[in-house]
């Protein structure tokens, strides 16, 4: 994905070094860099709607990097995480996508492979943010709904007839078909299976 809008990369990371290193790379290939040496400092600047992306160190004092991917899961936090460490192996490794990391580096870091995975991370979750933004829109238009509508809705996408519709809600075909029609137009699905469709992705 394109970075004209200066996407920040957070970076948590004891070594001044390497803060300073991967904060110059990052801003010189358009990215807004901000740096921290340690898990207290970023959450007392981190709020849990910042969108960006977090490069984080594992081994750090007072907090260690699974300490501050377990804090950033418990304010639910969406930014996606790549750790860098100099002392991981596989199960460390392993770990730490289990628990959401996006990715897991060695230090010393190559620039094209530090690039290479913010890139790739953020295009990851620039798709997440795309579906989440789609069925927060769904979910808005299904709200739209009256209390008939809505009762159409759910019968016609479990494969109901019209027919049995009318005749379980004491409506006319011809009302159910009208309730259909505006079902139809209200959550701009243009045939029954996008309405299927629209339905099992609400659920």
């Amino acid at each position: 994905m394109g970075v004209e809008t200066l996407i920040t990369v957070f970076i948590v990371d004891d070594d001044d070094a390497v803060r300073d290193s991967m904060s110059l790379l990052l801003e010189v290939n358009g990215f807004n860099a901000k740096s921290f040496a340690g898990g207290k400092q970023f959450f007392h600047h981190y709020r849990a709607t910042d969108k960006g992306l977090l490069i984080l160190d594992m081994c750090m004092p007072e907090m260690d990097g699974f300490a501050v991917l377990e804090k950033l899961n418990l304010i639910g936090s969406p930014l996606p995480v790549v750790f860098v460490t100099g002392h991981g192996d596989i199960p460390m490794a392993v770990e730490a996508m289990r628990r959401g990391a996006v990715n897991f580096i060695r230090k010393p870091v190559a620039e094209e492979e530090l690039l290479n995975s913010v890139h790739d991370a953020l295009s990851q979750e620039s798709q997440k943010w795309r579906e989440q933004e789609k069925l927060v829109n769904e979910r808005n238009k299904v709200s739209q709904l009256t209390p008939r509508e809505l009762e159409v809705f759910e019968r016609v996408t479990i494969g109901q007839a019209n027919k049995v519709i009318a005749l379980e809600l004491g409506i006319s075909e011809r009302t159910v078909e009208i309730h259909r029609g505006k079902v139809m137009q209200k959550t701009g699905s243009r045939s029954l299976c996008d309405l299927v469709r629209l339905r099992v992705r609400l659920e």
